[in-house]
């Protein structure tokens, strides 16, 4: 790998793995610049941040353009309201994020998907990451990296009884839970998808929770 910093682009900045991946960015030596995509300002200032504000349903496809793009973007049923809207939200604005970045030069494209993503499973849910999975393996990225995090824990904006409810019972069970199928913390997958990342690896790779529990 060369010494010479790149970009980075992330989407879904305003997320609980996004924000935690903002300050992973702007922390490392390795990124000059650090660019989100956004619906409104964003409300932090830094001298390697630039933010852009974005229409995912009219794109302008310039503003798509760094070395290495991090995908956070993801919803609920219950948030999205439907299935139409959870897929928009899961596999067609991170689908056409990455083929408009590779179209403006993009060598990496991280994406976090699931724990369970299979485009045959039986759960709408899991079968959607998996088909975004699938599909942007089609693509021809250098590098494709593909985060599956099992019960993402954190602060969140809104509440998530399920997943309360999932962390008690998770540190509860801790000595008991196989590390992959442990509840984990975002930050920790931050680190990871950015160590990874900004690191020499190529091809298409798959970590599973248990590895992102190192970081």
């Amino acid at each position: 790998m060369t010494s010479e910093k790149r970009t980075a682009l992330i989407v879904g900045a305003s997320g609980l793995v996004g924000g935690k991946l903002v300050s992973q960015l702007l922390a490392s030596e390795k990124y000059s610049h650090v660019k989100v995509l956004v619906r409104k300002p964003f409300d932090l200032i830094h001298p390697k941040l630039v933010s852009l504000i974005f229409d995912y349903d009219h794109p302008d496809t310039s503003l798509v353009k760094a070395d290495d793009i991090f995908c956070c973007l993801g919803t609920t049923m219950k948030k999205a309201g439907s299935k139409e809207a959870f897929y928009k939200v899961d596999y067609t604005y991170p689908y056409e994020i990455a083929k408009i970045g590779l179209a403006n030069g993009a060598t990496r494209f991280a994406i976090i998907t699931a724990m369970g993503a299979d485009s045959k499973s039986l759960f709408y849910y899991n079968r959607v990451k998996g088909e975004i999975e699938e599909n942007l393996k089609k693509l021809g990225y250098e590098t494709l990296l593909i985060f599956r995090p099992s019960l993402l824990v954190g602060h969140r904006s809104e509440s998530r009884f399920r997943e309360k409810l999932g962390k008690r019972i998770s540190k509860f069970l801790k000595p008991l839970i196989p590390a992959k199928y442990r509840a984990i913390e975002a930050k920790k997958v931050a680190k990871a998808m950015v160590a990874i990342t900004s690191s020499n690896v190529k091809g298409t790779l798959v970590y599973e929770s248990d590895v992102m529990q190192e970081f």
